[in-house]
């Protein structure tokens, strides 16, 4: 149940051609405490059943044609309706409290623009999840603190304020597959604006991403990527400044 005046949520999933994973997700969505709004999947032309995965649910679908992340996902956030834009990938797994727990800090916190959480690597040997997990994900956020001058998004587990995504949408890439969009949205939240890390709200999530040195690279390329084009507008050094002013 949702108090009536609780924020509302939107779920957006980027998706393209992993109907399997979008299913478990969207059935840990369904069993949540608090129900979403609403979830959005964008299909970002896939050639499998996931669109139909989502309508199964009960999900709106979001056609996007131009493939890659940062299309999708921009599509889905400027098609939500909820005060708040809750974020997964196919293959996140929520816990029951997930949108609770988003609805719990945004509603007491009104300054906070944008929240987000960390994940264990499911699919990993037993023993190796939590560290291979930690050593990621503390990795991305110690550099991406370093880069932004703020706390980093990562779109696995994040949410962002729909005031907020209107304020900065005009900003983000939406048309360069080989970006990072979570990376690049948090760059565009700029030094006024308060996103938290909350070490607490996790997700399960594959480990896929990097398996392989190719997908490592890749995943390199596109940060380096990312860093490049938004250190151009802004270098680290004035967005230190900026903060600290």
């Amino acid at each position: 149940m949702r108090p009536d005046d609780a924020l509302r949520v939107s779920v957006v999933i980027p998706v393209r051609d992993d109907a399997v994973a979008l299913d478990r997700c969207l059935a840990l969505l369904a069993g949540q405490t608090v129900a979403p709004l609403e979830v959005v999947v964008v299909d970002n032309g896939s050639s499998d059943g996931s669109a139909a995965v989502a309508h199964r649910w009960g999900a709106t679908v979001v056609h996007e044609p131009r493939v890659g992340i940062p299309s999708a996902a921009a599509a889905g956030y400027d098609a939500a309706k909820g005060e708040i834009i809750g974020r997964l990938d196919a293959d996140s797994r929520p816990d029951p409290y997930w949108v609770a727990t988003i609805v719990r800090r945004m509603t007491s916190d009104p300054d906070l623009d944008a929240l987000t959480g960390t994940g264990v690597f499911h699919d990993l040997p037993r023993g190796l999840r939590t560290v291979v997990s930690i050593a990621y994900l503390g990795t991305y956020y110690v550099l991406g603190l370093l880069a932004l001058g703020h706390t980093a998004l990562w779109g696995s587990c994040m949410a962002v304020r729909t005031t907020t995504w209107s304020a900065v949408r005009e900003h983000a890439v939406r048309d360069d597959a080989e970006v990072h969009d979570d990376l690049d949205l948090a760059f565009r939240l700029g030094a006024r604006r308060t996103p938290r890390l909350d070490r607490g709200w996790r997700v399960g999530c594959s480990a896929r991403s990097l398996r392989g040195r190719l997908q490592r690279r890749r995943r390199m390329d596109r940060a380096w990527r990312t860093l490049r084009l938004n250190w151009a507008v802004s270098p680290p050094w004035e967005r230190w400044r900026d903060r600290w002013r």
